[in-house]
């Protein structure tokens, strides 16, 4: 664990098994990053516990061009030019580290013959290539300590600034590319983190690895011919140094690693709200109200500032993980060096047969013994990175094409409002003929269906499920283009508009809304970007919604996350497993030390969260009164509300909404529809029905049967 980024301090806390006959314990806290880590230590116990390559040369070629962009922007980041530079000459110079150690090798090799034939030494040439075997050690570990010193700033100047890019590129795509599946195939081959590394990141260590393996196999073995010319018995030596190392990696196999008990923890505010906008970016289930609610520059200026806020230190726990989990100490890392030297004792039982052979196979064990450990890790490290390589840069092309997805749904050229009062006094909204289906999808949502509402009139459009109410909303926000017909808005063709003027003069909530994970907070205030920091207005937001005093009543009000988009990570052994010594695990002490409370999500019932949507709503629409919303769109809004809240709801959306145009979508008839300007009553065939309460009961249709049938209930 890295010291210079830890700062340890021991907690005395007890848990239930430390008061039992159980081995006693103690919890360890050190901050890694924005990360507190917290361990149970036990006081009075240790821990222990090629393919063919021509099929993808193609591939690799056209990647090719996508690999050369790559190190042009990172050559392009302010602070990495250096950096990379330091990075890949060390890694350069550590590949001729070996090779030079098997040159000191041979000319020992060297001396050990001549002393046999001239019984004498040369003192001074064995002291530097001592020093000289010296030197390669201290070298080999002065280039690992530089490139790792030097990679971690690297990667996180690199991660910053391709998380930003990864960011943009999927907040700018709309909510009709996002649902074709190729689009999301393509999105699901491609990410920006991965154990705190980038795909950059990762490509960059490959390619180093690659050309320092390369470089080194190719001087070792230009070494190690030219020393070895002559000495038989090299091939013998070489294959017991092979068994050797083949046990040594049995004996550092992931089975043999120590168990610890350990939980991690975040409550940096700006790394949780980096995730959460990360996870709004990337889920599907939050791309309507992303798009409609113009929300990309306005989230990409908060993850931006927030990134900003956090530095470099914006590093996922798997980083850590890694770091802490391997290598750890073991007892059978014991036996490494007696395994190692396994083909010494050999020697030494062959030695006492052949006492006279004794001198030369000595100086030819160890260049052989270094020299072919050497190769086994280089040739296994060198196959394992070559499988890699097609899937690695292939990762950055798609990465990369990314950002060049063209959207479905194109945009406008004619700004809207072209006068300030047309958004004052509601816009018009008709649809002429419009017949649609979902991508994918064999039957028709809507067909051939004709509707116009006049600016500032309440238009309420009822019927079952699967008669298209919630389409034709998600038509007016132009989340989707009907395949025949037309739709006007504020008298022009929608097509023709401006897709961000569109979706400004529109306040919409879906059937099937969604809550961002970020705090409650944010979740209203991204109603409207641009009054999203004024907390009187969020709070006046959420009490037009009924959501305030259940909102100041949870443990961190509006900051509370709903659903955190970092959560507490814990060790792999489960809570309950039992070790041999007799003591359970049991993590209440740990999330004790932690402050972590038993669940960390806010549990409110599907009428509050509804409520928090329809605050999101209010920020937009009604908080301001030189709002831009001239078109409310309301999706089945009281799914979740009791009759009085749902009477309470409708009657405050009317008489706050002032002269906006309403459009309603619901099931249920009630005392909104006796409100309505026009009534569109719609089953899987169309718009059956149109017009006022009054005169839809007159006419005795399938509206007023249905009404009948709903106000019996109440009787």
């Amino acid at each position: 664990m890295p010291d210079s980024n830890s700062l340890h301090q021991d907690l005395k806390v007890s848990s239930d098994d430390a008061k039992s006959a159980s081995p006693k314990t103690h919890i360890k806290r050190s901050r890694l990053g924005v990360w507190d880590f917290y361990e149970e230590i036990e006081v009075d116990r240790p821990r222990f516990a090629l393919a063919p390559m021509l099929s993808k040369l193609k591939e690799l070629v056209d990647c090719f061009p996508y690999l050369v962009r790559m190190f042009k922007d990172v050559f392009s980041i302010p602070g990495c030019p250096p950096l990379v530079l330091i990075f890949a000459m060390a890694h350069l110079a550590d590949a001729f580290v070996p090779a030079v150690t098997i040159w000191f090798q041979g000319q020992l090799l060297s001396i050990t013959q001549t002393a046999i034939e001239t019984r004498t030494v040369d003192k001074e040439r064995l002291i530097r290539i001592a020093a000289g075997r010296l030197a390669c050690t201290v070298a080999a570990f002065f280039f690992d300590r530089i490139m790792r010193i030097v990679g971690r700033p690297l990667n996180a100047h690199i991660r910053r600034w391709w998380a930003l890019h990864c960011f943009h590129a999927y907040a700018r795509l709309d909510n009709a590319t996002y649902d074709k599946t190729e689009v999301r195939r393509q999105l699901r081959d491609t990410t920006d983190d991965y154990y705190g590394q980038s795909v950059i990141w990762r490509t960059i260590e490959l390619v180093s690895d690659i050309v320092t393996l390369i470089t080194r196999s190719v001087a070792q073995t230009l070494v190690l011919v030219q020393v070895l010319r002559g000495q038989p018995d090299g091939p013998m030596l070489a294959v017991l140094t092979l068994s050797a190392e083949v046990l040594v990696c049995v004996a550092q196999m992931p089975i043999f690693r120590p168990a610890r008990i350990w939980l991690a923890k975040t409550v940096d505010h700006d790394f949780i709200k980096m995730k959460g906008w990360k996870d709004a970016v990337r889920g599907g289930w939050y791309r309507k109200e992303f798009v409609v609610g113009n929300l990309k520059e306005h989230a990409y200026s908060e993850f931006k500032k927030a990134s900003e806020r956090i530095g470099d230190k914006d590093t996922d726990w798997s980083e850590w993980e890694d770091l802490i989990d391997w290598p750890l100490p073991s007892i059978w890392h014991a036996f490494h060096q007696p395994l190692a030297q396994l083909p010494q004792i050999i020697f030494t039982l062959r030695a006492a047969q052949y006492p006279m052979s004794i001198p030369v196979s000595l100086a030819s064990l160890s260049l052989v013994q270094n020299a072919a450990s050497n190769f086994v890790w280089s040739f296994h490290t060198m196959i394992y990175r070559m499988r890699r390589i097609e899937h690695q840069l292939t990762a950055v092309k798609k990465v990369y094409e990314v950002a060049k997805i063209p959207n479905v749904i194109p945009d406008g050229t004619i700004p809207f409002p072209e006068e300030a009062s047309q958004i004052r006094s509601g816009v018009a909204l008709e649809f002429r003929n419009v017949s649609f289906k979902y991508p994918d999808a064999e039957k028709y949502a809507l067909r051939n269906i004709s509707f116009s509402v006049e600016p500032g009139q309440l238009c309420v459009i009822v019927g079952s499920n699967g008669s298209g109410k919630s389409t034709i909303l998600k038509l007016a926000t132009r989340l989707y283009d009907p395949e025949e017909g037309e739709i006007f808005f504020g008298g022009h063709d929608i097509r023709t508009l401006k897709l961000y003027d569109l979706r400004q003069a529109i306040s919409v909530l879906f059937q099937d809304y969604t809550l961002f994970p970020l705090s409650i907070r944010d979740n209203i205030a991204m109603g409207d970007p641009a009054t999203a920091h004024d907390d009187d207005r969020v709070r006046l937001a959420a009490r037009l919604a009924g959501a305030e005093s259940f909102v100041d009543k949870l443990p961190d009000g509006f900051n509370t996350y709903l659903e955190p988009p970092v959560s507490t990570e814990y060790s792999s052994i489960p809570e309950g497993q039992t070790f041999f010594t007799g003591r359970k695990v049991n993590y209440n002490g740990l999330r004790e030390a932690a402050g972590v409370k038993s669940t960390e999500a806010a549990a409110l019932s599907g009428g509050q969260m509804q409520r928090l949507a329809v605050a999101r709503t209010y920020m937009r629409s009604v908080v301001q009164e030189d709002s831009e919303v001239g078109l409310l769109l309301f999706d089945e809004p009281s799914a979740a509300l009791d009759p009085a809240a749902e009477h309470d709801l409708f009657d405050r959306l009317r008489k706050l909404r002032g002269n906006k145009t309403m459009v309603f979508s619901t099931h249920r008839f009630g005392n909104l529809t006796k409100h309505a300007d026009l009534i569109l009553y719609m089953d899987e065939s169309g718009i059956v029905e149109s017009g006022t309460h009054e005169v839809l009961l007159k006419r005795d249709g399938e509206y007023a049967k249905l009404w009948k049938l709903q106000a019996q209930a109440f009787i």
